[in-house]
């Protein structure tokens, strides 16, 4: 049983496409031009040393972040163009709110509702923001919390589940708002070691079931695995880009080559 039934994957049109994303934090220049293309059932991961601006591209996916620069577009739609002149606030808001209706994203640092059970940090986004029948939401996410080994979790607050079960949760949360994108902000890099396994579990069965995610992690043998196309990034541009099989095995630049021996050679004598 899936966890859900994502839309059905096409490579006629591209669910979401971003085109020089530009992003400032004060005088520090975070995203410096980034191009994204993601297709129907396409997992993307995006890699890289911390501070190459990964995290900042997915919150401007999710509308968490408004770019200064740049254009996203959803699904066919007409382009979202952030340095259109003469964006007001209320305009910059409302597009940002239209990227968020159509995706989810799972945090690093789980960011449940600590004084919530796990249902009800499960059904708030889905019932009181989309305004769904409760009764509809709740059934669905018993299911889905079923599925990822939680159903005797239901009842439980945040603080009486382990990291990875907590993330876990926090997956269940992301599908419960039937999302047309899955965004993973390094979902296992909080989680003691013994807990990632089955964290990373859940989220390729995902991908195996054909969701769209645009996943950061420092987890490369997964993204190895799970990926259909990855990204290197660094110090806010995208230095190299390919499949798995081309860019962890012959990888072009010089910068990606450094980076994979560092990380892949305390890997690969394990």
């Amino acid at each position: 049983m899936s966890l859900t039934d994502p839309a059905p994957a096409s490579t006629a049109e591209p669910l979401l496409t971003a085109r020089g994303i530009r992003k400032s934090f004060g005088h520090n220049e975070v995203l410096r031009g980034i191009d994204l293309t993601l297709h129907r059932g396409e997992v993307v991961v995006l890699i890289g040393p911390s501070g190459s601006g990964k995290t900042t591209v997915l919150r401007a996916l999710n509308g968490l972040e408004t770019p200064d620069a740049g254009t996203i577009t959803v699904d066919g739609g007409p382009d979202v163009d952030f340095g259109a002149p003469g964006v007001s606030a209320r305009d910059a808001k409302r597009r940002r709110l239209a990227l968020r209706d159509r995706s989810a994203m799972v945090f690093q640092h789980h960011n449940l509702f600590p004084h919530f059970s796990v249902l009800q940090n499960v059904i708030e986004g889905p019932w009181r923001v989309q305004g769904r029948p409760k009764d509809e939401v709740v059934a669905e996410a018993l299911v889905l919390l079923e599925r990822v080994g939680l159903s005797d979790k239901a009842d439980a607050r945040p603080h009486q589940l382990s990291g990875g079960q907590q993330q876990r949760v926090g997956i269940v949360r992301a599908l419960a708002l039937r999302p047309d994108l899955l965004l993973f902000d390094e979902p296992t890099s909080a989680l003691d070691p013994e807990l990632v396994g089955d964290v990373l579990v859940v989220i390729k069965e995902l991908a195996d079931e054909g969701w769209t995610m645009a996943v950061v992690t420092h987890e490369l043998s997964f993204a190895r695995e799970a990926a259909d196309h990855v990204l290197f990034m660094d110090d806010g541009v995208v230095v190299e880009q390919g499949a798995p099989a081309q860019l962890f095995t012959s990888p072009q630049h010089e910068r990606t080559q450094r980076f994979l021996t560092r990380i892949m050679r305390p890997l690969d004598g394990a």
